[in-house]
Order: C-alpha cells, then sequence, then structure tokens
C-alpha cells in the first residue's frame, strides 16, 4: 500500500487553445491537494510561461518539443520528464481543452492508490458543460450508465491517472499510434500484467462534446492502429475474429463513402506496415477481460 502517493498533472497541448489550457491550469490550482508536479508538454509549439501568469502550484516544468508527436508521444514526453525527477508515484494526464470542476479530483486520485497497491489506472467520467456523457466515453460494452464506476478493460484518454510503477513495468504508450487505440493498447498490457483498471465516474473530466471523426486522419488512422493494435496484443487465433467484427461493424455505421475509402486504406496500411513489438496477452487475460463484460473481439 502507497502511502500518500505523490501526485504530478501533465497536459499536452498544440498551442492552439490558449485560454482552455490557461481554465484547465486554473481549476488544478484549485485543486484541494496540491500536485507535487505539473508538466506541460508544447507538442510542436512554443507555449508562455505560464507560472508567470497563473498562480500554479508545485513544480511546473514546460517542455517544447519541434514537432507535433501526437498525443501518446507528447504524453510519453512528459513521463521522460517526470522519471527523470524520480519522486512521482501517480500522474494524472488530462486533455488541454478540459476542466476540473469538483476541487477533490486529486486527493480522490491519491485516495484511490492508497487503498489498492494494484490500482494501475484510474479512468475519469467526461461530461460536457450540460452533464452529458456521450456513449463513447463510457467503458464498458452496452448501453451502460455513466455514472456505475467499478473494474473496466478501458479507459477514456481525455482525464485519466496511471501508476508510474505500472508503467515501468508494461511500458509507455505507443507513440507510433499518434491518435486512436492507444488508451486500449495500453489498457490491455497493464490488464496482461495483473493491474486493476477503475472508472470512477465521481472523478468528473468536464470537456466539450465532440466527434473523434472532426480529426481529418480519423478514418486511416482508426483503421490501421486497429489493425495494429491486434498485431501486437492478441493471440493469433482471436485477430481475425477482432478484424472481422470491426469490418462489420464499420460497413454498417459508416455512411460516408470517402469515409470508408480512407478507413480501408488505414487496414491495408496496418496489415502491411510494421506494427512494432508482439507481446500477445495470455488466454487468463482473455478470460478476465471477458468476465468484467468486454471480451477483446469487440
Amino acid at each position: 500500500m502507497l502511502v500518500e502517493p505523490r501526485i504530478a498533472v501533465a497536459v499536452v497541448t498544440m498551442g492552439n487553445r490558449p485560454a482552455e489550457v490557461d481554465a484547465l491550469l486554473e481549476s488544478v490550482a484549485k485543486q484541494d491537494l496540491a500536485p507535487a508536479r505539473i508538466v506541460i508538454v508544447g507538442n510542436g509549439c512554443r507555449l508562455p510561461e505560464f507560472a508567470d501568469r497563473l498562480a500554479l502550484p508545485g513544480e511546473v516544468t514546460v517542455v517544447e518539443e519541434s514537432e507535433n508527436l501526437g498525443c501518446p508521444g507528447g504524453r510519453n514526453v512528459a513521463l521522460a520528464r517526470l522519471r527523470e525527477f524520480g519522486d512521482i508515484d501517480v500522474v494524472v494526464e488530462l486533455d488541454d481543452d478540459g476542466l476540473l470542476v469538483d476541487a477533490g479530483v486529486l486527493s480522490r486520485v491519491r485516495e484511490l492508490y492508497a487503498a489498492d497497491p494494484r490500482l494501475g489506472i484510474v479512468g475519469f467520467r467526461i461530461a460536457d458543460e450540460h452533464g452529458e456523457t456521450q456513449r463513447r466515453h463510457v467503458p464498458r460494452a452496452g448501453a451502460a450508465d455513466p455514472m456505475r464506476g467499478g473494474y473496466v478493460t478501458g479507459f477514456l484518454g481525455g482525464g485519466h491517472a496511471l501508476s508510474m510503477a505500472m508503467l515501468a513495468q508494461t511500458g509507455d504508450w505507443p507513440a507510433a499510434f499518434f491518435f486512436a487505440h492507444e488508451e486500449t493498447d495500453l489498457a490491455w498490457r497493464a490488464a496482461d500484467a495483473g493491474w486493476h483498471i477503475l472508472y470512477a465516474p465521481e472523478l468528473l473530466l468536464q470537456h466539450p462534446k465532440t466527434s473523434p471523426a472532426r480529426h481529418a486522419i480519423y478514418y486511416r488512422v482508426t483503421a490501421r492502429n486497429r489493425v495494429w493494435l491486434v498485431r501486437r496484443r492478441l493471440p493469433l487465433p482471436l485477430i481475425p475474429v477482432h478484424l472481422g467484427v470491426w469490418v462489420l461493424v464499420t460497413l454498417l455505421r459508416t455512411r460516408s463513402a470517402g469515409g470508408l475509402r480512407a478507413w480501408f486504406g488505414g487496414f491495408v496500411e496496418g496489415l502491411r506496415e510494421p506494427a512494432g513489438e508482439r507481446r500477445p496477452m495470455r488466454w487468463r487475460t482473455v478470460w478476465r477481460l471477458t468476465r468484467l463484460g468486454r471480451p477483446p473481439v469487440i
């Protein structure tokens, strides 16, 4: 059991949301538990001196990358810097256009990790300014209640906490993914290593209502990364099952001919291009994910 684990906050931004980043950092400053460190990564951009104009708690570190490394790559930059400091147990990663509306989020994160030494990932509830949680933001299969917490098989990238000890065992984010399915890759590695993934709906990140298809690369990268994901993480017999399910789902869901062309182009790219290290999950992990309500084929 960790005694009062030390908490850091990490934010990755491309510099195109200055007002939203300021609001997010101000909500972090209002937490009843001050983070030990705050790391802000400029993903292919220059950043202002936040500490000069915002009353931020803890040590604030700004890292500027000359190119956009994507969401997972930018988060890995923050994790690398936190490892250099060597004094953090848990990192809370927040989308740059999110907002912590409750002052007790970080203290609750500390309580959860202090109570469970095998807690690897805590997923936050994402809701818009009207309190609505989009269906895709609930980490359960089926028509799930967003207020139902408990152990799950995945988590939301917009707001979550990660154990540094877990990351030392599982490895960091898959930077090559750039965008899409990086959370599932990390969650499957965590589950296979015996770490718990907890959905805690009392931890709220307010976030504007969006569609993932707003990104120009959405269809291609989503398909490519899904193929990479299963090539890296699933036992061989499950790979065609998983991909067959998602080809059917895509055909049923996608109304855009251009979107379908981009998706199948990405699918072929995922088959042709190297997927990275293959480390398939054990069959007992497949069974564990299935018992939690989401077998790794849907």
